[in-house]
């Protein structure tokens, strides 16, 4: 089980951000949706501030790289063990920076990698 915080979690059910709240579950991890909007993603309150969490494994971005500068320090807080950018959310100076903090960096998709028994 990985804990999973999902940035740019969105209750509508055609965003990928949300079909990646659902499978994360399904295939038994913990998904945490950070979003702009209120929602719920089955059942699952989507948290529209940033707080304090702990035993942080993976983050998953659904932000393009245009929005994610608000993001950066306090995925950092989060002290992750790995971050993914999803097609669409690449964002090099960040991807850089992650590395040499020693965070593991993924491009790919996450919808892919828990399907494939990658993730």
């Amino acid at each position: 089980m990985k804990k999973t915080v999902v940035i740019g979690a969105s209750p509508n059910e055609a965003r990928y951000s949300n079909m990646a709240v659902r499978k994360l579950t399904k295939y038994g991890h913990e998904a945490i949706p950070l979003g702009i909007r209120e929602g719920s993603i089955n059942n699952i309150k989507i948290i529209t501030n940033r707080p304090e969490l702990t035993d942080i494994h993976t983050v998953t971005m659904y932000v393009g790289s245009q929005n994610q500068e608000d993001w950066i320090e306090y995925i950092y807080s989060l002290a992750p063990k790995r971050i993914i950018f999803n097609p669409g959310t690449e964002n090099t100076d960040f991807i850089n920076d992650a590395r040499k903090k020693g965070i593991e960096v993924l491009v790919t998709c996450t919808l892919i990698l828990l399907d494939s028994g990658g993730f």
